[in-house]
């Protein structure tokens, strides 16, 4: 009978346990037995490996992190430790492997198949959405509505106080969480990491928006924008306001998963299962266009991420 295992790896993102779920009961109902790996590639060094059941994934589909538990593994890029993890594969005739993850835990996988021949699919699951090859990751969505409820949260009392805030979100590289949210949430500047602004120049714009009536202003500060401290420091000096900070941290990885993660998740499972049934190969899994595809994972892996400099613009020219 064919075999198919599940890992989670790196950081959880809404929507995992979803994939989880589809991954467990297609695979089944594609003639697989389908096991689960504990905290990623931990557990498959430790040989910390099980067999689920249609009920093993009951009662999971609306719930946030991942009942599989997730580690962050740094020893894996040790040849003798994925040799490991491959025999505690092997030994139970398991020759193809799901992994759902960020870009550390995909190519984890790719060195898997190309060292030990052990198929896998790979799931973008992460809330960054910082893989290049899809559209959007699992728990992408939902990150940036959680953001966006903060958001409207926060300006409602930003308001009534007539202050300039700053919210700092997670995007150490990639800053799509703060582009869609500030988007969508109407903030009046964002900031992230791949577009280099001089921070007076943001201190000076909301100097120039008290002048054209604005009372309250929104930043929204990607993690990796630079240090905040520098951009308090110049809207202080130059507009005399000292700005309020809200780091939202750890929130924005829980919570349920929303209604587009959910499915998205449930179709990117059923193609692993269907791509690992047609041979052999590391595959990823993406979105493009609203249409679920796979792609070569080597492949997917070192196209580099840019960021929508039309979405940017966008934030820019309605924040006047």
């Amino acid at each position: 009978m064919k075999k198919v295992a599940i890992l989670t790896s790196g950081g959880d993102a809404p929507g995992m346990n979803a994939c989880i779920r589809a991954a467990v009961r297609y695979g089944i109902y594609r003639g697989y037995k389908t096991y689960g790996v504990e905290r990623g590639y931990t557990g498959l060094i430790e040989d910390d490996i099980f067999q689920m059941y249609p009920r093993s994934v009951s009662d999971i589909v609306q719930k946030g992190g991942t009942i599989l538990h997730t580690a962050r593994c740094p020893e894996f890029k040790d040849y003798d430790k994925r040799a490991k993890a491959a025999e505690n594969l092997r030994k139970r005739d398991i020759d193809n492997l799901i992994v759902i993850g960020g870009d550390g835990s995909l190519r984890g996988g790719l060195d898997l198949f190309n060292d030990f021949g052990i198929n896998v699919a790979g799931l973008p699951g992460t809330i960054d959405n910082d893989l290049a090859y899809t559209d959007f990751t699992i728990g992408f969505d939902t990150a940036v509505n959680t953001v966006l409820w903060a958001i409207n949260h926060l300006r409602d009392t930003n308001t009534a106080h007539e202050r300039v805030s700053i919210v700092e979100v997670m995007g150490r590289n990639c800053g799509d969480i703060a582009l869609y949210a500030g988007l969508a949430g109407g903030c009046e500047y964002v900031l992230v990491p791949e577009i280099s602004v001089d921070f007076k120049e943001v201190a000076e714009s909301v100097q120039q928006s008290a002048k054209r009536g604005k009372t309250s202003n929104m930043i929204v500060f990607a993690e990796g924008a630079g240090d905040k401290t520098e951009l308090i420091k110049a809207i202080k000096e130059i507009t005399g306001r000292t700005p309020t900070v809200t780091t939202l941290g750890h929130i924005q990885r829980g919570g349920g998963p929303n209604m587009y993660d959910r499915v998205m998740a449930a179709r990117m499972s059923v193609h692993a299962i269907d791509v690992l049934s047609s041979g052999e190969g590391a595959w990823a899994i993406g979105v493009k266009d609203s249409k679920i595809f796979d792609m070569d994972l080597a492949k997917a892996l070192s196209m580099k991420k840019e960021v929508d400099s039309e979405l940017y613009k966008l934030t820019r020219v309605l924040s006047i």
